[in-house]
Order: structure tokens, then C-alpha cells, then sequence
């Protein structure tokens, strides 16, 4: 018999719905679902808590091979939850494009931060302000939501982040504004090599 189906079998021993059981193991009712299912494993700390509310050792919940892709599903999920949360932290880290003093300011030859911007239209630094804005909010987000780990949001928010990084790379050099665009490469190269990395371990 699979883990699920004694799952399964467990719960309704007890006469339990999957919401009450979620509720005695503290995950939620979805984690329950897809433990049933045959969609997942629970994660060690799950299965010790399972075992211990249904008093059944692990080997009767769990066999060996089961138990090597219960640990290969933690690992692949430690490592989207640190890789969400470092490139949800180097979003975030673009809020220092508005006031570090590297803006070219038209023919002046002074570096100037954003909002100090005189000789370049209105409208360009607006959109400065969009796409810097839109990614340190998008940062935010990934690093609450890798906090509740939220494995399909964070993903979205990568995603979210990889498009705002190239389109604020793309702006900046098309503007003629280097060092900002240096910056951006720079962010997007690295969240590159985590997400690349994070594959190649899995």
C-alpha cells in the first residue's frame, strides 16, 4: 500500500476530514489534499507528526523508496525557497537606483541621482521611476510570500522579476544611462546563475 492510500486510511480510522486533519498536523488543508492524492510527500517534519498523532512508526507510513523522493521534494523546495528569497532581496536592492548619484544628466558631465535628473524629458525618468518602482515592489512580494512558502506565487514572482530586470536593463541602456544599466545586468547575471544552480541541483 502507498503512503497516500495509508494516509487515507489513517484519517478515516479516525473519522477525520482533511480539513480537521491539516488542523492537528498544522499545515493546511491543500499540503493534506496532495499527500492523498499522490501529488507529494510531506516533508520530514510532517511525517514525525504524523507518525506520532496516528502513533505509527515511519517504516509503516513510508517505504525506503518513498521516503529518498519525500527528501528529494524537501531539498528541490529548500532550494526554490532560498533562491525566491535571494532574488526577491536583489529586487529590492534597486531601490538604491533613486538616489545613488550615477545618472548621466543630458550634456552635463556630472552624475546626478534619479529624481535630480534637470536635463533629460520628464517622461524618461517617470519611466525610471516605473521600472524601478515595479521591481522593488515585485521584490517585496517575493520575499513575504517565500516567508509563507507559496511555491507556485514565488515562481510568478521570479518570473516577474527576470521580465522586469531585462526590460530595465534594456531601458537604461537605450537611454544611455551605463551605469544604471551595469547595475541591472549585473542583478539579472546573478539571479540567472541562482536560478541555473537551483536547476542543476535538483
Amino acid at each position: 500500500m502507498e503512503f497516500n492510500e495509508k494516509l487515507q486510511e489513517l484519517r478515516k480510522s479516525r473519522g477525520l476530514t482533511q480539513e480537521e486533519l491539516a488542523k492537528e498536523l498544522f499545515v493546511s488543508r491543500t499540503a493534506v489534499s496532495k499527500w492523498e492524492s499522490g501529488r507529494g510527500y510531506p516533508n520530514i517534519d510532517s511525517l514525525k507528526e504524523i507518525s506520532r498523532y496516528f502513533s505509527v512508526s515511519i517504516d509503516e507510513l513510508i517505504c525506503p523508496g518513498e521516503i529518498i523522493t519525500a527528501a528529494e521534494n524537501e531539498k528541490r523546495e529548500t532550494i526554490d525557497h532560498y533562491t525566491s528569497l535571494i532574488c526577491g532581496v536583489l529586487d529590492t536592492f534597486t531601490v538604491l537606483l533613486l538616489f545613488l548619484p550615477i545618472f548621466g544628466n543630458g550634456e552635463k558631465t556630472t552624475a546626478a541621482p534619479m529624481f535630480g535628473l534637470t536635463e533629460i524629458s520628464f517622461w524618461i525618468v517617470i519611466m525610471y521611476a516605473v521600472i524601478v518602482g515595479s521591481t522593488v515592489l515585485n521584490g517585496i512580494c517575493a520575499v513575504i510570500v517565500s516567508r509563507f512558502n507559496k511555491p507556485v506565487r514565488s515562481k510568478q514572482l521570479l518570473i516577474s522579476g527576470a521580465v522586469l530586470s531585462v526590460l530595465a536593463v534594456f531601458l537604461f541602456i537605450i537611454t544611455r544611462q551605463p551605469y544604471a544599466g551595469i547595475i541591472c545586468f549585473a542583478i539579472l547575471i546573478i539571479k540567472a546563475y541562482l536560478l541555473l544552480r537551483s536547476n542543476k541541483n535538483l
